[in-house]
């Protein structure tokens, strides 16, 4: 089973993995292909990316059942120690101003939701027998 994210790309690539998947949802693309098939659709949508972004996910004999792909996307897989987690880019990264994200509004504040919770008494949580 995969999972094919896309944005900003040319319609005729979407009409094209129409072929093999199913559109679930405006740039979204579901299906079942052999591995093969999938590392093939996945370098055909590489080479027609024209500056958008595909992101790809895949069943794949791991702890956690999957694999992530992406291209052209400013989140960046990661493994750690056997998990994958997408890092965001810091709200400070110039490398590509535009695909900067902006910095929520906890982390400019330096304080978190939780940490106001937990100041608050009001919030507080009571033991239940």
């Amino acid at each position: 089973m995969i999972t094919l994210v896309l944005s900003k790309v040319p319609r005729g690539l979407r009409g094209h993995l129409t072929k093999w998947l199913m559109e679930a949802a405006p740039n979204v693309f579901v299906g079942s292909l052999p591995a093969r098939v999938r590392d093939e659709l996945w370098d055909i949508v590489q080479d027609g990316l024209e500056g958008g972004t595909a992101l790809l996910v895949y069943s794949a004999r791991n702890e956690q059942g999957f694999a992530v792909r992406n291209a052209g996307h400013a989140w960046q897989p990661i493994d750690l120690d056997g998990l994958v987690v997408l890092r965001r880019p810091a709200a400070n990264d110039t490398s590509r101003p535009e695909e900067r994200l902006p910095m929520p509004r906890a982390a400019r504040l330096g304080w978190l939701h939780a940490q106001s919770l937990k100041r608050n008494p009001k919030h507080e949580t009571r033991e239940t027998n």
